[in-house]
């Protein structure tokens, strides 16, 4: 037993030791509470510190840059347009103490976000035209042929503020008033512009025929140029075939004068022999097979078959 009293000793000495201490870290800063409320200032210096054991609690915060990822909300702008806003946020904790005192942790500090941001983000786009939320410059406006339809004088109108002119409106109203729930923003942006699911649905009607109308004008253009190469096709296969032709029947002319100085000095030859194969050839192609010939007795073939013998 007197053994087991310096060891229980020096179990209750660790255990009081480590519950008077605790760290914070370089990305931390805390507060210390009594009964839940805070005692004396925040601690933003990291290492190893000392409180009360048993009766200090501590609680912890993150000193870095933290994400706020708002809902798209419905908002009508100044020119009666209805879309949806999707935004996001940069913020700390700039003050520990009253951060713990108004919203207590990072839960409470998101959903108070939400109420300041959202509110702020509805009062500036109401107060502005859609073409000054969607555009950012005054740069040309590239207009392609497909998107002629669509423009009209408000689309192309210079803007006075644009979009990050709108951003940084909403960060200067969210900026007045967050630091008193210590919390500190420093930058707000609009993440996603939309329209409302009705008035997508008729953007989206407009632009399928939009582009059916180009379709059946680029379809039309295509038949005549078609047409248009299948004539010339028809003039170029016309105008070859008559040229074939041409030299076809020179060439049949020539083969003709040819053979026709051939016969002649054939026949100057030999002109009975001539006639005589003329007169078969025309016997051939005169009468068909089966057929009797009677000829005279002054018919020119007999006579020059009489001459033969």
């Amino acid at each position: 037993m007197k053994r087991a009293l310096p060891i229980l000793g020096s179990l209750a000495g660790l255990v009081l030791l480590f519950s008077a201490t605790y760290t914070v870290r370089e990305t931390e800063q805390a507060i210390i509470t009594q009964f839940g409320e805070p005692v004396g200032g925040a601690v933003n210096e990291p290492g190893l510190h000392f409180k009360l054991p048993f009766i200090h609690r501590v609680s912890r915060f993150d000193q870095r840059w933290l994400p706020w990822d708002g809902d798209a909300n419905q908002i009508t702008t100044r020119d009666k347009k209805f879309i949806w806003v999707d935004t996001y946020a940069r913020w700390r904790i700039s003050d520990p103490l009253l951060f713990f005192q108004s919203v207590r942790d990072e839960r409470g500090a998101q959903s108070r976000l939400d109420d300041i941001i959202d509110g702020e983000t509805r009062n500036a786009v109401a107060t502005y035209d859609l073409i000054e939320i969607v555009r950012i410059t005054n740069r040309d406006f590239e207009l392609t042929e497909d998107l002629v339809s669509f423009a009209n004088e408000e689309a192309v109108r210079e803007i006075e503020f644009g979009r990050n002119g709108i951003t940084r409106t909403i960060l200067e109203k969210a900026s007045e008033i967050t630091p008193s729930f210590g919390i500190e923003l420093v930058d707000i942006r609009i993440k996603r512009l939309n329209y409302v699911e009705e008035v997508r649905a008729k953007v989206y009607e407009r632009m399928i025929s939009e582009r059916q109308r180009i379709a059946e004008r680029s379809r039309s253009e295509g038949e005549g140029r078609a047409a248009e190469v299948r004539g010339q096709r028809e003039r170029e296969l016309k105008s070859i075939e008559s040229e074939a032709f041409r030299q076809a029947e020179e060439v049949r002319g020539r083969a003709d004068a040819e053979a026709s100085g051939i016969y002649a000095r054939a026949y100057q030859r030999d002109p009975d022999f001539y006639r005589f194969m003329k007169s078969l050839e025309t016997y051939r192609t005169a009468l068909d097979d089966g057929v009797t010939l009677v000829i005279g007795s002054d018919s020119e073939f007999l006579d020059f078959l009489r001459r033969s013998r």
